[in-house]
């Protein structure tokens, strides 16, 4: 396994809450699924992937949880464009009944 040097920027897990400790009343599927937590920042030291590990982020937290990303990159969207929302709020927006009462 490749060992990461310390500067890298990288992204750590952490348990926040385990099942144990979730609130009452949750769903069972939730109850029984740990609250993680995923951060990315620049690691203090060598380290590899698995390996818990300190970073500090962009402003200056220090965090303590298992490395298990180098150079993480953003993955997510906001789903399919939806073509009657682009014309809200512009005048090719179409006039409806309830905008003229």
């Amino acid at each position: 396994m490749t060992t990461i040097p310390a500067g890298t920027w990288v992204e750590i897990e952490q348990v926040v809450l385990t099942p144990e400790q979730r609130a009452p009343g949750i769903p069972a599927d939730t109850a029984a699924t740990p609250l993680m937590l995923w951060v990315d920042g620049f690691l203090d030291a060598d380290a590899r992937l698995g390996e818990k590990v300190a970073i500090r982020t962009l402003i200056g937290r220090r965090l303590v949880g298992r490395l298990v990303r180098v150079n993480p990159g953003y993955t997510h969207s906001f789903g399919e464009t939806v073509p009657e929302l682009l014309t809200i709020g512009t005048p090719h927006e179409p006039a409806t009944p309830e905008a003229t009462r």
